[in-house]
């Protein structure tokens, strides 16, 4: 289910920053325009400083803790 994994995805990079002491803001984007923009065709994506880093499918903690 795919809301689900956006959710996972998101509790994921949340814990990730969390553990490193990195304060960050998550926003969930449901508009498709917005999606599309990142060429996003799959989701979950991760935007980080307006760049993608993943999309479609959850990433791993590893891939996370590489990214904060």
């Amino acid at each position: 289910m795919v809301v689900k994994k956006c959710l996972e995805t998101a509790e994921l990079v949340q814990a990730v920053a969390d553990e490193k002491g990195v304060t960050i803001t998550i926003e969930k984007v449901t508009d498709m325009a917005q999606i599309m923009a990142y060429e996003v065709m799959s989701t979950p994506a991760v935007v980080i400083d307006e760049k993608v880093v993943h999309k479609g499918s959850k990433p791993t903690k590893e891939q996370v803790a590489m990214w904060i």
